[in-house]
């Protein structure tokens, strides 16, 4: 493990590191937060996976979270959206596409199958890594995210009821498989057969009976994403009579930025450290 940078933020450490990934096929970059009653102790951890167009920095620097995970003893990791470097295959003039558009599955199709493999990254290699090098109690996990990390999150907890103990999103794409801005990703990365889309959908999932206790969602109502990307309500419709539970919030005014998300960044701190209490 390499370490990048390390600065005193809120008695805790934020780090930065790399490390060569198996999954990945290239060197990944992630950032850690560390509280201090790390000191002492084991503490929770918990997974931020951040949206299309970003890496690491977005969150650890617009996303106001060091304040309140020091008080409450959490550990904040923040992985990369994609596999990085010169021979990672990219779609230069596509935002929704390659490099910072991992999507968080594991692609199947040439030439993407070789790097993008972020749902193995994320859900073993990393948390594996992560456990060697930190103090962090794995048996209280919580994962969160964004956008395209919204998905993510949600996608990996309804997976791996039995690892995570708290999931919420802030504007999550709930259906990627039927959205504008994420269906022709999906097609390039798992092939034609739609089928194989579902493990890596929301609604899908629980359509198909997996099930995950309770999620928060927050979506601002001004989002330019709402009505072809995010859709919150075909999520709040799936989960309808299933036992799952679902605050969605919908906020007027706010829209897809980091204005947005570290304003309710503290709820969702508190609502995970409740959950992983």
């Amino acid at each position: 493990m390499k370490i990048l940078s390390q600065n005193t933020a809120f008695g805790g450490m934020q780090g930065v590191f790399s490390h060569e990934s198996d999954a990945c096929n290239c060197e990944m970059i992630f950032a850690v937060f560390v509280p201090p009653k790390a000191i002492d102790r084991p503490c929770p951890v918990l997974w931020y996976l951040s949206g299309l167009t970003c890496t690491h920095a977005n969150v650890m620097e617009k996303g106001e979270y060091r304040r309140m995970a020091s008080e409450l003893g959490l550990i904040v990791v923040c992985p990369d959206t994609s596999p990085r470097g010169n021979d990672v295959p990219d779609e230069l003039t596509n935002w929704q596409m390659g490099k910072g558009a991992g999507f968080y599955l594991d692609a199947t199709e040439k030439p993407w199958a070789e790097n993008y493999r972020m749902y193995t990254y994320i859900t073993e290699e990393l948390p594996a890594f992560v456990s060697q090098h930190f103090r962090v109690d794995m048996d209280r996990q919580g994962i969160f995210g964004h956008s395209m990390g919204g998905h993510g999150a949600m996608t990996i907890a309804l997976k791996n009821p039995a690892r995570f103990r708290s999931c919420s999103a802030f504007a999550p794409i709930v259906e990627p498989s039927t959205a504008d801005w994420s269906a022709p990703a999906f097609e390039k990365y798992l092939g034609p057969d739609r089928a194989a889309w579902r493990r890596y959908d929301a609604c899908a999932l629980v359509e198909d009976g997996a099930r995950f206790p309770e999620f928060l969602i927050d979506q601002g109502k001004a989002d330019g994403f709402l009505e072809n990307g995010l859709r919150p309500w075909l999520f709040e419709e799936a989960v309808r009579e299933t036992g799952i539970g679902l605050t969605l919030r919908m906020h007027e005014r706010y829209d897809h930025s980091y204005y947005f998300i570290s304003t309710f960044m503290d709820d969702h701190l508190r609502w995970h450290a409740q959950r992983l209490a």
